[in-house]
């Protein structure tokens, strides 16, 4: 088996010693986990696509990894024996950046560190995720639909996420999107003035929505174009405090609305300081000194009458902000918001932030409406009293998605690890959460783990297609199984 795969990947980018394969099953994730035989690390799409067909031949499962570091939610760590894992971060070129577009086209292996800096030299931005860790792959924080700071450019479910390359379970190769309009070379396309823009597509499926939230079990994805924007002229993050998140809720609706926010997001007082918070010391403190919650909005100035518009939207903001009781600042209990802007548009280099305080965590994060955020809040406020878990520690974070159609809520559990019985009691805690809020309705749209237990069950007709759909792409089960449709 090692000869087959150093004959696709060379010698060098095969892997089996023990150290190397323990290293990638370290994750937070309490599922069952095993360690992989090999650690493979292609260097195109042409070594994956040969990966893929060694892998049907073999009935081998393979589980695709993009970003460094320790997984944090266990989707991307194998769940049956004798898996080899398909290490992308080594595919980490920038392909195209163009401006006139607001386009980029990058590998699996791009971070938000590398993609951020290339684009800064065109003067454009991308909208990026809470605070990810130094090693996260930009590719599968969109594939996964994680919560953008900016839901106004959302104009489908999974912007800035256009086009894909992918190699499919069964060994088929395509774009997907307008690049599928051909031919099939990047670099001939842009000759000819086509710039993987368009998402919908081959024909009447759009077949990139199969490859998004499905945690590897489809296919492999070799590159993704992705929505960018121009860098603002002006830009500010004003500050709202609340004692209470009922307070907040007619001024989110208000601001989304108008459509004039850039960014729109709410944090509690605990997750604040975990953000901004260098030691477990210094997060203690600032939970004593922060608001119950606060929402942060940001205003920004483009190139076309900057100063004029920045103006205009933040006088309606505010406006609309003391119609229901806040006090729409530039900052707030020595926290200024240009200060948590910078914080949370960077990466976390080092320890990831939600570990600095206790040195693990849990999340359980899911899909509601705004009007229906507050019963989570006490149903969670409620089992952490039951498992004699401080709720003072609870960190949420509520994100408006695809222009307030729908809102991420993420609630965050510290914990000592090195601790057994507290180990244990988060454990069964999170269990009783996830639980819990399923049954509230809460919808479980990234079903890691347990949840898609939880989630797909709800619905069998759905589960039934899902499995339909994996046996058409994925006939041999070998992409990541033990994931999804499980």
């Amino acid at each position: 088996m090692k000869n087959s795969l150093q004959a696709i990947c060379g010698q060098a980018g095969v892997i089996d010693d023990p150290e190397t394969l323990a290293s990638y099953t370290e994750t937070h994730s309490f599922d069952l986990l095993f360690r992989p035989r090999f650690i493979v690390k292609p260097k195109n799409a042409e070594q994956v696509g040969s990966l893929v067909a060694w892998a049907n031949e073999t009935m081998t499962p393979l589980i695709p990894v993009s970003s460094t570091g320790v997984k944090l939610r266990g989707d991307s760590v194998p769940s049956v024996p004798e898996g080899v894992v398909v290490d992308l971060s080594g595919m980490n070129k920038i392909l195209n950046v163009n401006r006139q577009q607001r386009m980029a086209v990058v590998e699996p292996g791009v971070t938000y560190d590398a993609l951020n800096a290339e684009l800064a030299k065109h003067n454009m931005v991308i909208a990026g995720s809470l605070k990810p860790k130094a090693g996260q792959s930009v590719l599968t924080d969109v594939l996964e639909a994680v919560p953008r700071l900016n839901p106004m450019i959302q104009w489908s479910f999974f912007d800035p996420l256009r086009c894909v390359e992918v190699t499919w379970g069964d060994g088929t190769r395509m774009y997907t999107g307008e690049a599928a309009g051909g031919p099939r070379d990047l670099k001939t396309q842009w000759e000819k003035q086509m710039w993987q823009v368009q998402y919908m597509g081959p024909w009447m499926l759009d077949y990139y929505r199969l490859v998004t939230q499905a945690q590897g079990s489809m296919g492999i994805v070799t590159w993704a174009s992705l929505k960018t924007a121009v860098k603002p002229l002006i830009h500010q993050l004003y500050l709202a405090e609340a004692k209470d998140f009922g307070q907040l809720t007619d001024f989110v609706r208000r601001a989304m609305w108008t459509r004039f926010p850039d960014e729109l997001f709410i944090l509690n007082g605990s997750q604040l300081a975990n953000i901004v918070g260098q030691t477990p010391d210094e997060i203690s403190k600032l939970k004593e000194s922060f608001p119950s919650w606060i929402v942060a909005v940001g205003v920004a100035g483009r190139e076309l009458v900057p100063e004029v518009r920045f103006k205009a939207r933040s006088e309606d903001l505010i406006d609309i902000a003391q119609g229901v009781g806040l006090d729409l600042c530039e900052g707030i209990a020595n926290l200024s918001g240009n200060s948590l802007y910078r914080e949370v548009t960077g990466t976390c280099a080092g320890m990831y932030w939600k570990d600095i305080y206790a040195g693990s965590h849990q999340n359980v994060f899911f899909l509601t409406q705004l009007d229906t955020v507050g019963r989570f809040l006490g149903a969670v406020r409620e089992i952490a009293e039951r498992y004699n878990y401080p709720t003072e520690d609870i960190g949420i974070y509520i994100q408006p998605k695809h222009l307030g159609s729908s809102y991420h809520i993420e609630f965050t559990f510290p914990y000592n690890p090195d601790s057994a019985r507290q180990t244990e009691r988060v454990k069964e805690m999170v269990k009783t959460v996830s639980v819990s809020v399923s049954k509230l309705g809460g919808y479980f749209s990234r079903p890691y783990g347990q949840w898609a237990k939880i989630q797909l069950n709800k619905d069998a007709q759905s589960l039934s297609v899902l499995k339909k759909l994996q046996g058409i792409f994925d006939p041999n089960d070998i992409m990541n199984p033990g994931k999804l449709a499980v």
